[in-house]
């Protein structure tokens, strides 16, 4: 049997002394939810740039309440309270810089490529490896605060019958054990970058870094689920992230949902 892949929150403080994350890290052996400890700290004034994570989730969960599972040590379990100078029209541009971000970590540290399916799930070739959930409170037309949760499938060697063809795990893919220390501290750096640079009006924008990066966002075919339900091949995103797919009835603007490939025939 490895190692345990514990967190050492000194030395990640240490590596993270000037970034906004300095003095701002709380671990959880064991927690619910990540997400939900980041949302309550966040209702009693926590600052930007708040980090939470924990060996083990006993109630995780992604995008409409589908359960994440989150065993002890197996995975990585992260949220980061954010509280961006955003207009409140922007924010459905977060989950793809959380996206490219996550990306980068990954390729930086255990060395293989992630493919983005928009909206928000990490893949290595077709199976899932994690996911991201973000969760926003707006007021007055900005983001008063967000919640990037992210979940990543690390040392997982084998899955329920249900998960098995369609999940994947970090040392399954890079034929190594990936370390979880070095993955957050990755993490956390390259979402800070993505995170300042939404504002910037030279950077490139985000919808464009996606597109150049994620083999779902044009001439996919894929079924999309969700109350704009509907089947077509996928055209681009548009300034504002949102997916565009094109349909036997015309061009589709998809606000909200999820896209899976569309069975042929």
């Amino acid at each position: 049997m490895p190692s345990p892949d514990l967190y050492d929150v000194a030395a990640l403080e240490a590596a993270l002394t000037g970034t906004i994350y300095a003095g701002k890290l709380h671990f959880s052996p064991v927690t619910d939810s990540t997400n939900s400890d980041a949302q309550a700290a966040a209702r009693r004034g926590a600052p930007h740039g708040s980090v939470y994570f924990a060996d083990e989730q006993l109630s995780g969960r992604g995008r409409g309440d589908h359960a994440w599972r989150s065993a002890a040590g197996d995975g990585l379990y992260v949220s980061v309270l954010l509280r961006p100078q955003l207009p409140a029209v922007h924010l459905p541009l977060l989950p793809l810089a959380v996206g490219l971000a996550v990306a980068e970590a990954i390729h930086a540290v255990a060395g293989v490529t992630v493919d983005l399916r928009w909206p928000n799930d990490l893949l290595i070739g077709p199976r899932k490896v994690g996911g991201i959930l973000v969760e926003a409170k707006n007021a007055r037309g900005a983001v008063e605060f967000v919640v990037a949760g992210i979940g990543i499938n690390v040392h997982q060697r084998a899955f329920d019958s249900d998960l098995a063809a369609i999940a994947t795990s970090l040392d399954l893919e890079a034929a190594k054990r990936v370390s979880r220390q070095n993955l957050l501290a990755a993490l956390l750096e390259s979402l800070e970058r993505e995170v300042s640079g939404l504002g910037d009006p030279a950077a490139e924008t985000i919808p464009a870094r996606v597109e150049r990066v994620s083999t779902w966002i044009r001439g996919r075919r894929v079924e999309v689920h969700g109350p704009q339900a509907c089947t077509g091949v996928t055209a681009g995103l548009d300034a504002h992230g949102f997916l565009l797919v094109r349909t036997a009835n015309g061009l589709v603007t998809v606000q909200t949902g999820g896209i899976r490939a569309a069975e042929i025939g």
